[in-house]
């Protein structure tokens, strides 16, 4: 139990152990939220640790490493099967709910649950770890194993040697995801928009992106479609070759459903289309869908204010149309519709007498 310093409470963490088959040589790391990326992270964290990699990874079928369980051919998540990938080293999940086929790791969590970390209570993770830490160097690595009867330490020394060398970067994590191919030929990641190759209109590919570039893979292949890097909120990334030479059908079929709807409409449109090319469709959307919500005549009126102001963009035209403020009703004492009181005072006299009689 660790205080969590977001709530203050006493919470409950997660432990992770990754245990060397051949000398019991174990890493235990403590976190308090898992996530693919966590999972991953502690993995490479546990091959710092043990100054190597192993060849071998067999893990258990947890959703954060496996996202289709099966024994002949299951589906390792994205993010953690390249990390394995950049450490030269494979997964092997288990039979599903058989967790004997792992049992030297599931005797080391038992063993970490009951001897060190049974009922204390620490003020921090980093006191926790540490805690944990200094009971596996003085104690856990010092100990003579049951099955083996031998220490440790002295095995993990013999074992050393037979591990993978560790790369010299560490692995750069990314997010990861799938998005559809806009009109324009782009997809977008965090508002900002990026070229896909001629013909993926429509369809959904995966995407990763980190602080740096976005890569665009072929759901069927995961060949590398697409890199670009990272634009800035609302910009685009979009490569010579993906640009097309003509104007696409269902770009030309958006330009007439904007004629028809109005003439100011129209030439906003296609002049937008005419100095952004492709990357205008999003805003001839987004004037075609303000008609929807302000009506023709309203559109109408305020593109043809944007056409004379020489500032013919959605942005200004969408601005506009927010920042109108409708006439406030004007009460009227005269007019045909509304009688005059002694008619009303006449009525009522009249039905008054009637009831009486």
């Amino acid at each position: 139990m660790v205080r969590d310093p977001h709530t203050g409470k006493y919470k409950r963490t997660r432990l992770f152990v990754l245990t060397l088959g051949f000398s019991r040589k174990c890493v235990r790391l403590l976190v308090f939220r898992s996530s693919s990326q966590t999972w991953a992270e502690l993995h490479e964290k546990a091959f710092r640790r043990l100054g190597g990699v192993t060849r071998i990874v067999v893990l258990d079928n947890l959703r954060e490493g496996v996202l289709t369980p099966d024994i002949y051919d299951p589906a390792l998540n994205p993010l953690y099967k390249d990390v394995l990938a950049h450490y030269g080293t494979v997964a092997l999940p288990c039979r599903v709910r058989d967790p004997d086929r792992k049992g030297k790791v599931e005797a080391g969590v038992a063993h970490a649950q009951k001897t060190p970390l049974k009922g204390l209570r620490f003020e921090s993770l980093p006191e926790a770890q540490a805690y944990l830490d200094r009971w596996e160097e003085r104690w856990a690595d010092t100990r003579i194993h049951g099955t083996t009867k031998r220490q440790v330490a002295a095995m993990f020394v013999e074992e050393r040697p037979s591990l993978l060398s560790l790369p010299l970067e560490p692995f750069r994590y990314y997010q990861y995801g799938e998005r559809t191919v806009h009109l324009d030929g782009c997809v977008e990641v965090e508002a900002a928009y990026y070229s896909a190759p001629p013909g993926w209109i429509g369809r959904r590919v995966p995407v990763q992106w980190d602080a740096h570039q976005v890569r665009l893979l072929d759901p069927l292949t995961g060949q590398l479609l697409r890199e670009h890097l990272r634009h800035a909120r609302g910009g685009h990334r979009i490569k010579d070759e993906d640009r097309p030479k003509n104007t696409p059908l269902s770009t030309q079929q958006l330009l007439l459903r904007a004629d028809r709807t109005g003439a100011q409409i129209g030439i906003l449109c296609r002049g937008l289309h005419q100095t952004n090319g492709e990357t205008a469709v999003r805003h001839i959307l987004g004037i075609l869908s303000l008609v929807k919500k302000y009506g023709n005549a309203t559109v109408e009126a305020a593109c043809a204010t944007a056409l004379e102001m020489g500032t013919g963009q959605y942005r200004f035209v969408r601005r506009y149309l927010e920042r109108q403020v409708p006439a406030p009703l004007s009460l009227r004492q005269i007019d045909p519709l509304i009688r005059q009181l002694e008619l009303y005072r006449d009525v009522i006299q009249a039905k008054t007498k009637e009831s009486q009689v």
